[in-house]
């Protein structure tokens, strides 16, 4: 279980990192951060990185097509965690 946290606190932060970085290289001009690895890392683990970079830097909260995939990478996340904890044997 330590492992497991750990995990996510690693991808957490990352993602946040990234999310933060593309947000930057956005206000710069620059080469950007693909959505693609801002969703495969949220997929993975890194969705509340994700949402706090979201909130706090105000990046990519206009952007629907953007909101609407990463509702729907949280929506396979909670059917899946609801799925692991009630079928539980």
């Amino acid at each position: 279980m330590k492992v497991l946290l750990i995990y996510f606190l690693v991808v957490n932060v990352f993602e946040f990192a990234i999310a933060g970085f593309d947000k930057s290289m956005a206000i710069k001009q620059k080469r950007r951060i693909p959505e693609n690895t801002l969703f495969f890392l949220a997929f993975i683990g890194g969705t509340i990185g994700l949402l706090t970079a979201m909130f706090l830097f105000t990046h990519k909260t206009s952007k629907f097509s953007f909101i609407a995939k990463f509702a729907g990478i949280i929506l396979i996340q909670v059917a899946v965690a609801y799925l692991i904890f009630t079928y539980k044997k």
